[in-house]
């Protein structure tokens, strides 16, 4: 028996509809030298998923700082990240055409992100999707950021449709993790780096670009049980 009929489309941000995951990394690496911590590229990859004070908050706790307050920290990555993505951000293969799709199906639309309301205002603003969202839902808002499902609950909540009815678009497996949380059937696009992981199963669908998002994988999307 197929599942409900999907009402409505929940993108999550950073890695799905813009490449600004390596942004993200770069201003880890810099804002934190600032005060003394020394990370990789690939050590600062591994807070994907998490809003800005609990990027700050994890490194804060293995390695406390003296100095600016976290808070003040948590200020610097976050306006470091804008500027990143203001000058370099670019969108990833087939998001603006999903979007796109979205849309002409007749579906509601929100963007569910761990980002700051700026730092989404940011982003859309430099892909031209200023207005393609019925609502914007930050995690920022929320006592607790992915893999708590409180943003698609809220982002649901904000559309006026049921989360049976949701359909969430995400990267990471903290985001996944989530969107099954909050009852939700679950599109997954992992970077090369995670396509390979086992956990993603857990998804509805997975895909290696929203480039590939056709009409079989809505099918497949639809017919889920959940």
């Amino acid at each position: 028996m197929g599942g409900r009929r999907i009402e409505a489309v929940l993108f999550d941000m950073d890695g799905v509809l813009i490449d600004s995951e390596p942004l993200w990394a770069r201003a880890e690496v810099e804002v934190f030298g600032q005060v003394g911590l020394r990370l990789t590229l690939d050590e600062a990859r591994d807070s994907m998923g998490l809003r800005t004070e609990e990027v700050v908050a994890f490194r804060f706790a293995r390695t406390p700082w003296p100095g600016p307050s976290p808070a003040e920290v948590g200020q610097r990555l976050d306006a470091r990240v804008q500027r990143l993505v203001r000058a370099e951000g670019r969108a990833l293969p087939g998001a603006r055409e999903a979007v796109a799709a979205v849309r002409a199906r007749g579906l509601k639309l929100a963007l569910a992100s761990s980002s700051s309301h700026a730092m989404i205002d940011a982003v859309l603003a430099r892909l031209g999707l200023e207005r393609a969202f019925d609502h914007r839902q930050s995690a920022d808002g929320e006592p607790l950021g992915k893999p708590h499902p409180a943003v698609f609950i809220a982002a649901a909540g904000a559309l006026g449709v049921p989360a049976s009815a949701c359909l969430v678009v995400e990267d990471s497996l903290r985001g996944l993790v989530a969107a099954k949380a909050a009852s939700m059937r679950c599109l997954v696009v992992p970077d090369e780096t995670g396509r390979g992981d086992p956990r993603f199963a857990l998804a509805d669908a997975r895909l290696p670009s929203l480039a590939a998002w056709d009409e079989g994988v809505w099918a497949e999307l639809e017919a889920a049980v959940w």
